[in-house]
């Protein structure tokens, strides 16, 4: 139950850390893309009764999406301009990605 756990953290940071590397470092948005994501941690460390020793897991899941968040952005930014949304540009920019592999061939 545990790597679940940390997978779902580090899944649910990565639009996080997205967005993060998208926005005024030290802005208000750049504040809440870290912070947002910390209250659903604590309650589903809270929900499933985890001791204090799965803490430094927990934080070691947030920062790795956070990151891989970040990495995500600065790999989509080659194949155009990237918003703060990840959804957003997964869904109206994969099919440049796709074409490009295909053209790189």
């Amino acid at each position: 139950m545990l790597i679940w756990s940390l997978m779902l953290v580090c899944l649910l940071n990565i639009p996080f850390g997205y967005w993060r590397k998208n926005v005024r470092k030290l802005s208000l948005p750049w504040f809440m893309a870290i912070h947002l994501p910390v209250p659903f941690v604590a309650l589903l460390r809270h929900h499933l009764e985890l001791p204090g020793a799965t803490l430094l897991a927990f934080l070691a899941a947030y920062f790795l999406g956070q990151y891989l968040g970040s990495r995500l952005s600065r790999t989509l930014r080659p194949y155009g301009k990237v918003s703060s949304s990840l959804v957003h540009d997964l869904v109206h920019r994969s099919w440049i990605i796709i074409i490009g592999r295909q053209i790189g061939r």
